[in-house]
Parts: structure tokens; C-alpha cells; sequence
């Protein structure tokens, strides 16, 4: 894996393709589109990608759509996946009412 991406390369403008209606990641809803227009925007690696569209932070946590969107984005940027670090899981948070901090449950 190479430690670092050559920023001042020129990957061109980003051109919309008949496919970037296809839904990559399925918990957040995120498009081929999104995911392209955003490595065009600067975006390049896949903690920039997830930060600036929201892929990979469902319910999932990326399992399913990671592989996925290192293939799109290597294309984009004319690199292997390969050279693109995975997408960090992390737990999914919710939000939890105050007060089922101090409910107990009854033993019987």
C-alpha cells in the first residue's frame, strides 16, 4: 500500500455517467454519483470520502459497500484498491433517553 497519494496529479473533471444513479451504500443511500463527484472535489482517500458523503457510517459500518467504493474511487484516481487504506468501523451511536439511566428491572 503506498503511504501517500500524489495530491498535484490531474484525475480531470468529474463527467456524469449513465450509472451514477446506482446506490452503493444501501444504510446511507450514497450514489456511485456522490462518491466520484466527491474524489473530484479532492477528496481521495476512503476517511475523506466517508466524511464528505457519509458512506460506510450505516448500520453496516461499510461492511458491505466498502469494497465497492474502493473500486470506484481507485478508478477515478487511476490507482489499485490496493493502495486505498479501509474504511475505519466504528459502533453506531444512538441516542438514548436520560431516564433509562435510572429505570431498573424488576427480578423475579
Amino acid at each position: 500500500m503506498s503511504e501517500y497519494l500524489d495530491r498535484s496529479m490531474d484525475i480531470g473533471e468529474f463527467v456524469p455517467q449513465p450509472d451514477d444513479d446506482i446506490i452503493i451504500c444501501r444504510c446511507e443511500e450514497i450514489t456511485k454519483g456522490e462518491i466520484r463527484r466527491a474524489v473530484h472535489m479532492g477528496f481521495w482517500t476512503l476517511t475523506e470520502i466517508k466524511r464528505a458523503t457519509r458512506v460506510g457510517m450505516g448500520m453496516c459500518q461499510g461492511s458491505t459497500c466498502q469494497r465497492s467504493v474502493k473500486a470506484i474511487v481507485a478508478k477515478e484516481l487511476g490507482i489499485s484498491p490496493n493502495q486505498l487504506e479501509d474504511i475505519i468501523a466504528r459502533p453506531p451511536m444512538r441516542a438514548i433517553k436520560f431516564d433509562a439511566y435510572g429505570e431498573e428491572v424488576e427480578k423475579k
